[in-house]
């Protein structure tokens, strides 16, 4: 038989006290929870309206003229001006030394900038296997000079059969023949294969290879998904959305591509376009972006023939108002 359990008078004593203590403070909270919710803490809080970040390209100050724009002076005045960060063109860059390589990285840290893309040029589109697999290795190139920068993303292209000359009605219509004895197909084959060579380099690097609608085969918009789903499983594949380089109606076309995009690329034209002239209704691009819930940067690229000194601020005026 077992013995009945009698408590000590330290356990009584002990028991008594966490009661009277538990009692106590039930008691506090019961007087509390009025007060609590009557200042609405006991509510979940808020949600915070996130401000897109802005970026400029450095190609807004500089467009392939003789003289190269110093990368250096578009971080500083980047910083200046108040923008997020700066994308960096790589045929911009002096070189591609770590010493300025680090110098450009230090600069954008010391003025709060981040650096969140790299743009290439770079084209698949090509009938020879030689010629693909060197552009491959220059982008596995610069998958390794992003690293050096801390940049996290790349802009790429599809590339383009450089049939017809690069003119105005090029512009309006996008058209391109393939070369003789090949078709759109076999080019969108080599573009998935060769990209799938470079995200195994870009998967090991953490960057980003971010596709862009950038005329040749991509000004084709079924051309560039039928590129770009095959690949969107790995985690380094992403997309970049240029707002100016699409064949005619451009909002249904940047509308379909939205929810796809990993930074966007925002042209604008002051004193007349470099190529070709665009009245973009910045609001409608802003609607679109949020109804895709958009969160990445958007990146300034002034295309336009009016001075930067005049033309980048402006820009940046009319992008705070519709992406705040």
């Amino acid at each position: 038989m077992l013995e009945p359990f009698i408590p000590s008078q330290k356990e009584v004593s002990s028991s008594r006290r966490n009661w009277l203590k538990n009692t106590a403070l039930a008691g506090a909270a019961a007087l509390a929870a009025p007060a609590i919710k009557a200042s609405g803490l006991d509510q979940e809080p808020a949600p915070v309206k996130r401000k897109i970040p802005l970026a400029v390209s450095t190609y807004s100050y500089w467009h392939f003229e003789e003289k190269k724009y110093p990368v250096e002076a578009v971080i500083e005045d980047a910083a200046r001006l108040g923008f997020d960060g700066v994308e960096i063109l790589h045929r911009q860059m002096t070189d591609e030394s770590i010493p300025y390589m680090n110098k450009l990285k230090r600069l954008a840290f010391d003025n709060g900038l981040a650096l969140p893309m790299l743009s290439i040029h770079q084209s698949f589109v090509q009938p020879k296997a030689e010629d693909r697999k060197k552009d491959v290795e220059h982008t596995i190139r610069c998958i390794n000079l992003a690293v050096q920068m801390g940049i996290p993303c790349i802009r790429m292209n599809t590339g383009s059969w450089r049939t017809v000359k690069r003119d105005a009605a090029y512009y309006k219509d996008g058209q391109e023949p393939p070369i003789q004895g090949y078709t759109d197909k076999d080019a969108i084959k080599w573009c998935i294969d060769s990209y799938g060579e470079c995200l195994v380099a870009a998967e090991k690097a953490g960057v980003v290879l971010a596709i862009e609608n950038h005329w040749g085969l991509s000004s084709n918009i079924d051309y560039l998904l039928e590129i770009y789903k095959p690949l969107s499983s790995s985690p380094a594949m992403g997309m970049n959305v240029d707002t100016g380089n699409f064949v005619g109606n451009p909002y249904p076309q940047f509308e379909r591509l939205a929810p796809y995009a990993t930074i966007v690329q925002a042209k604008t034209y002051y004193g007349g376009g470099h190529f070709y002239d665009l009245d973009l209704d910045y609001q409608k691009v802003a609607d679109i972006l949020r109804k895709a819930d958009f969160k990445g940067y958007i990146s300034l690229e002034m295309e336009g023939k009016e001075n930067p000194a005049t033309a980048v601020p402006k820009s940046l005026e009319l992008f705070r108002k519709v992406f705040s």
